[in-house]
């Protein structure tokens, strides 16, 4: 292979961590392009492959028959040679609480165009607070491609708090061949605010504390806060995590806080408060979280376009990698109040 066939990549590059990585190998397995990256998560403070992300990569690897140099715990380089995406049934497993959604997003993608149907099933963390949690990725992302043509169902298993990990998601997809550009600009009605403490192995006064808290923050919301308490076995903890869906006609937002030594019940649920009343003034279809994980989908779709609270470094830096490997042109906006417009189409049309 010549050397100008790769694709070079620098992972210290914009925000730094693992999402270049994820992207690159995403975009390899389904675009046939190699790539080489250097300085992986160099501005985290373990810099290299953790876990989740090699198991990333091995998953990636497995699914792709690709050719893999780099792939060790701690490494900060890596070349990616993809195969053909096969699919089938898979099992990966990343033995600490690591993200299971991370893998999960780094690989359905490409699972999406195989050439048959495929289970995964990826153990490890579901709730912890470096990701996004599983219910993020089954109640508000997953609908959304749903409406771009994609054939998947995600369940959660079993919770996996940190530190313990021990969580499960699994998920089944049907091939396609086309994915259909999603254009979300306005988000609709808003038509539920639904709240969850979720407590395994911890008391539920906690739980209780944080719905009650949440509710104070949320009194002037235009519909009413719905909450429960959820007791989950002692097996799956021990652990804690508060939700909070924001359901609107076009879409729906999960936001998340997580309980932990030293941090009150009060103060979890005034960071999820916060979140939830940030996004509903800020009059945007989708928050920073979704839009990271929205422009991926739109990317291999071809275009669309999406409205979002912010354009957050992750963004930026996913932006960047998805330009090296499609001929898109990416563009950013900001209006006068501050919603943030990203649209996408073909390399050379300006989309207004």
């Amino acid at each position: 292979m010549n050397t100008q066939d790769w694709i070079e990549l620098d992972g210290a590059a914009g925000e730094g961590g693992g999402q270049v990585l994820r992207t690159a190998l995403t975009l390899a397995m389904i675009t046939g392009k190699p790539f080489r990256i250097e300085h992986i998560r160099a501005k985290r403070n373990k810099p290299g492959l953790l876990r989740q992300h090699l198991t990333a990569v091995q998953a990636a690897a497995t699914i792709s028959g690709a050719t893999v140099t780099g792939a060790l715990a701690g490494s900060q380089s890596l070349s990616f040679v993809p195969g053909a995406i096969r699919g089938g049934d898979y099992q990966f497993a990343i033995g600490t609480a690591g993200s299971c959604t991370l893998v999960l997003q780094t690989v359905l993608p490409a699972l999406w165009f195989a050439d048959a149907p495929s289970t995964v099933t990826v153990s490890g963390g579901t709730h912890n607070k470096a990701a996004p949690p599983a219910d993020f990725l089954i109640r508000s992302w997953a609908p959304l491609v749903a409406r771009m043509g994609v054939q998947q169902t995600l369940a959660l298993q079993r919770h996996g708090f940190y530190p313990a990990g021990g969580g499960e998601v699994h998920a089944s997809v049907q091939p396609i061949t086309a994915l259909t550009p999603l254009t979300l600009l306005e988000r609709g009605a808003l038509q539920q605010l639904k709240a969850e403490a979720i407590v395994a192995g911890v008391s539920y006064s906690i739980a209780k504390r944080e719905l009650d808290q949440l509710a104070k923050r949320l009194t002037d919301s235009a519909v009413p806060l719905q909450s429960e308490v959820r007791e989950l076995s002692a097996i799956e903890g021990p652990g804690n995590a508060l939700l909070c869906d924001v359901v609107h006609e076009q879409v729906t937002e999960v936001f998340t806080g997580f309980g932990e030594r030293g941090v009150s019940s009060e103060a979890v649920a005034n960071h999820v408060g916060g979140h939830v009343r940030g996004y509903l003034a800020s009059g945007a279809a989708v928050g920073e979280y979704l839009a990271d994980q929205l422009l991926l989908p739109l990317a291999l779709a071809g275009g669309g376009a999406f409205t979002a609270a912010t354009a957050s470094s992750h963004l930026l830096t996913n932006i960047g990698v998805i330009e090296r490997f499609l001929a898109l042109k990416i563009q950013v906006t900001q209006s006068d109040n501050g919603v943030v417009q990203i649209a996408l189409g073909k390399q050379g049309i300006v989309i207004k």
